[in-house]
């Protein structure tokens, strides 16, 4: 599957996006993320390890994870994973 990331979260990664291995759960993504750099953490997944973050948003080909089965949402070889930080202006 192909994660992309925007924003600050492109920093963090160095990278624009990346292919990361599939079938697993978002969780399982996230853990993986959270390994692969260390500083997405405690961005990316709660002090548990098992919930969202509070300040990420998470689309899988173009929906809301929200819309599907949250952390819980099932990813395969074909699925588009953004993921990007919540965002406020003024």
């Amino acid at each position: 599957m192909k994660v992309k990331f925007f924003a600050t979260y492109r920093a963090i990664a160095g990278c624009e996006s990346f292919d990361a291995p599939a079938p697993c759960t978002m969780l399982e993504l996230l853990q993986y993320c959270s390994k692969k750099w260390p500083k997405f953490r405690d961005l990316l997944l709660d002090k548990s390890g098992r919930q969202l973050g509070p300040d990420l948003i998470i689309m899988v080909n173009g929906r809301h994870i929200q819309h599907l089965d949250g952390i819980n949402t099932k990813l395969t070889d074909e699925d588009v994973v953004a993921i990007t930080p919540q965002m406020a202006g003024g």
